[in-house]
């Protein structure tokens, strides 16, 4: 069997016409096999979605409890068995739930990796390696400028900063599921162990990840009432809120922001940004990189992102590679 008569790409995503599903379709499509619930690989309107138990509770959250017309749980390492097709996840380290999905048949293994990330989360399970035939990687930060810091040293960034300028506001932008979060339990490991003020959009993902396990410490809503003046506080927010009528009615505020992105000083200039965070829930260049060679596959396949760049690193290292440009997929969610 070659690779793509298992997987190729369609308009709707990667297809297996052996198990006639895709896999992150972004179009409704009869059955889908969902890496994650971030909303540019988890769609609404599919007939019958499989995925892991957070992944699929992620999506009842966002799109309500009739996302899908079917649904069907798989626990890490459970088999799930297509048409001849089998189909397993396992732990991506990107989010809540996140997996890779590994696609077997006949004596063919692919791995999809969706978005992940090899560094430690206390937010969500560790990414595990599974040897296989073909890894299908994402580039997000397939570029060598991209090696992201120590998440503890950000955060330490973070917590000078308000020893610093105890009279002002700390506002940090991060996104509402996954990186707010993974930016809570940090602080929490740093020993912050006061009331976290939170925006309302992140009320409801915040308790379904205490729901599974994921103990965040006391939050409060982010209101500018007179019994909180938040200076010295730390205030959590999605990035789009930072900036609108709600972010400007705190008082001076320092403006921070938890993303990739930040290691580029051209982006958090644009966004106003005074404190930029590099903490991110992909894999950099080193560790996109240390991943390949790591599972040393017979093929590399890419998905979204610098395609190109890890597509010759891969060239140069002897590993077969392909861009398979799929479109949909997002850098990062903005919301």
């Amino acid at each position: 069997m070659r690779p793509k008569d298992l997987l190729h790409p369609r308009p709707e995503g990667l297809y297996c016409p052996s198990g006639d599903f895709y896999i992150d379709p972004v179009r409704p499509v009869p059955r889908a096999v969902i890496t994650h619930g971030h909303s540019d690989h988890a769609r609404a309107g599919h007939g019958a979605v499989l995925a892991t138990p957070a992944t699929l509770d992620i999506m009842a959250e966002r799109y309500g409890a009739d996302f899908a017309d079917a649904r069907q749980a798989a626990a890490y390492g459970e088999t799930v068995h297509r048409d001849g097709v089998e189909i397993s996840l396992v732990p991506a380290g990107h989010v809540l739930g996140s997996a890779q999905a590994v696609v077997r048949h006949r004596g063919m293994t692919m791995v999809v990796s969706g978005d992940y990330k090899r560094r430690r989360d206390p937010t969500c399970a560790p990414f595990e390696p599974v040897g296989c035939d073909v890894f299908i990687s994402e580039a997000t930060f397939g570029l060598p400028v991209f090696r992201h810091p120590p998440d503890a040293g950000e955060i330490g960034r973070l917590l000078r900063s308000i020893a610093q300028f105890p009279e002002r506001c700390h506002m940090v932008g991060a996104y509402a599921l996954g990186k707010a979060q993974r930016v809570i339990a940090l602080l929490r490991e740093a020993g912050w162990e006061r009331p976290i003020y939170v925006h309302g959009a992140l009320e409801r993902l915040n308790r379904l990840y205490e729901a599974h396990g994921v103990a965040l410490g006391p939050l409060a809503p982010a209101t500018t009432s007179a019994k909180v003046d938040f200076a010295g506080e730390i205030v959590i927010g999605p990035p789009s809120a930072l900036s609108d009528r709600w972010g400007r009615r705190f008082p001076d505020p320092v403006l921070a922001f938890a993303s990739g992105w930040m290691s580029v000083r051209a982006r958090a200039r644009q966004r106003g940004v005074e404190l930029p965070l590099v903490i991110s829930d992909h894999a950099d260049w080193d560790e996109l990189t240390a991943t390949a060679a790591e599972l040393a596959p017979g093929e590399l396949w890419i998905t979204h992102g610098r395609e190109e760049a890890l597509a010759r690193w891969a060239e140069l290292h002897g590993l077969p590679a392909q861009a398979l440009a799929l479109v949909g997929y997002e850098e990062e969610e903005e919301d």
